[in-house]
């Protein structure tokens, strides 16, 4: 069985590697969290996905989904410690040039176009002949 603790490597391209690992975390008096640890060449950035207050479609795992796994309660829902939701992340963050940096991300802001580009790779490679990456048709 897989130690969910353990370091993980994302390959970017051949000069680009993270280091990435998930954690549910508690604080006292605080919410739950989902928290991306990302690291890139020593510089720590953590990308956190805080509950929100009953009604307001910020949930994380805290015990009802698999640990890792925040939704919006729209029937979105995000596994972190699958490898193509951390890329789909990076690459968000980086468009917006978030990264690479030190410090924390609200991972809420990132949500929506990462399920977006999740749901577009998925149908992607589950249609035979169209490239990953590729757009939906008509």
């Amino acid at each position: 069985m897989r130690s969910h603790r353990r370091l993980r490597r994302l390959v970017v391209d051949e000069r680009t590697t993270y280091l990435w690992s998930v954690r549910h975390k508690h604080r006292d008096g605080d919410v739950c969290r989902e928290v991306l640890n990302l690291c890139l060449d020593g510089a720590r950035t953590r990308v956190v996905f805080r509950s929100g207050e009953s009604g307001s479609g910020r949930y994380v795992a805290d015990g009802y989904w698999f640990a890792g796994c925040v939704a919006d309660g729209r029937g979105h829902l995000l596994n972190l410690r699958e490898p193509g939701v951390v890329r789909a992340l990076v690459d968000e963050a980086t468009r917006r040039e978030l990264l690479p940096g030190k410090g924390e991300l609200d991972g809420w802001e990132l949500f929506h176009p990462v399920v977006e580009a999740v749901e577009v790779s998925r149908a992607a490679a589950a249609t035979p002949g169209v490239p990953p990456g590729s757009p939906p048709g008509p």
